[in-house]
């Protein structure tokens, strides 16, 4: 490399503002997604089985009677 394109090129570094670590990659956001989505899945599950179901049922009807 020549003296100048050198220069240039430090010059040219020393002004560029390190960004730092912001945000998430392609990948991070995969696997956020994938886990929230698992865990959606497994909250559908619980809700949706028979005990928890019949306990909602129950408390929501006793909500909209208004007895607590």
């Amino acid at each position: 490399m020549s003296e100048k394109v050198r220069r240039l090129w430090k010059r040219a570094l020393a002004a560029r503002k390190p960004r730092g670590d912001r945000g998430m990659s392609t990948a991070e956001y995969a696997i956020g997604t994938l886990a929230a989505v698992a865990l959606a899945a497994v909250l559908y599950k619980v809700v949706n089985s028979g005990p928890v179901g019949a306990q909602m049922q129950q408390l929501i009807e006793r909500a909209l009677r208004g007895s607590f």
